[in-house]
């Protein structure tokens, strides 16, 4: 463990991803390795009033309002000086993937047990359950 450099957390705003990002930011303090912070947004395709196809030309690019809203989540958790190097990573696609796919160049991912989708009653989300799967490094699931 003394060699790690990164950690990557995935938050989506969410209590649970608070926590992650909050635990993984003091993990990333203990071994002095950068934090990666990663939200991802999927589009959500609604079709236009009448029609039965969809372009994404009619969906706004939310990205740069999930950056921003990203800041905003580091910045309320982790304060104005952070404890580490912190890389904020705004991706589009599925969650679970991007962070599998992020977890390529991580010694640690981080998650929060249940994110704002899925069912309350749920020990896990389907995130959480995915990347404690597949990922391609340790995974730590934050309760």
């Amino acid at each position: 463990m003394s060699d790690w450099r990164t950690i990557v957390v995935g938050v989506d705003g969410s209590a649970g991803s608070r926590r992650a990002l909050a635990w993984a930011a003091a993990e990333a303090a203990h071994h002095g390795t950068d934090l990666v912070v990663v939200n991802v947004w999927e589009h959500t395709l609604l079709p236009p009033a009448g029609s039965v196809s969809v372009s994404e030309r009619f969906v706004p690019d939310p990205s740069q309002r999930t950056a921003d809203d990203l800041l905003q989540v580091i910045k309320e958790e982790l304060g104005d000086q952070p404890p580490v190097l912190v890389q904020p990573v705004v991706k589009q696609g599925r969650p679970a993937k991007v962070l599998i796919e992020e977890s390529q160049g991580a010694d640690l991912l981080v998650v929060g047990q249940r994110g704002h989708g899925g069912f309350a009653g749920l020990v896990l989300g389907s995130v959480s359950q995915h990347v404690a799967a597949y990922a391609k490094c340790s995974v730590t699931v934050v309760r």
